[in-house]
């Protein structure tokens, strides 16, 4: 079986908030894994996709793992989608510039990155902000800008 070739790690800013978009190491990548996260400052990582490698060894080197998968072409369900927001209200709010990994098995159809289907497009179409993400500007005025 040839190799894949998976997409080189994409880092996303908005204001103070960092998110790393990468792929799931294999053992023969897995080194050069845990380099590029800690080049990025990465703190947490989200896994979407089942589980492929050891935590132990990324949580030997203080970075959280949280597994929270979904079905590969699919939308996450409402908790995890909770769960996401929760995390990111804490995580900046506690730790402003730090990084959040999130990765399913290529870094395509769980993260994605380049590659929404037709589920994942109608999920966004109908998707109600829950505004928990909004933040207030140097003025102390609640913007109506959020994120997801």
């Amino acid at each position: 079986m040839a190799p894949m070739n998976r997409p080189a790690p994409v880092e996303v800013t908005y204001r103070n908030m960092r998110f790393l978009i990468t792929h799931s190491p294999t053992s023969a990548t897995f080194n050069k894994f845990i380099e590029e996260l800690k080049k990025y400052g990465v703190t947490t990582i989200v896994r979407v996709c089942e589980a492929t490698y050891d935590t132990g060894l990324v949580e030997k080197e203080g970075i959280q793992v949280l597994d929270w998968p979904f079905d590969d072409g699919s939308s996450p369900s409402n908790q995890i989608v909770d769960d996401w927001l929760t995390l990111v209200n804490i995580k900046f709010r506690e730790e402003p510039g730090c990084c959040i990994a999130v990765h399913c098995v290529a870094g395509l159809g769980r993260t994605p990155r380049g590659a929404f289907n037709s589920k994942q497009l109608l999920y966004l179409e109908k998707y109600h902000s829950k505004m928990r993400l909004c933040y207030k500007d140097s003025s102390g005025r609640r913007n109506n800008c959020c994120i997801q």
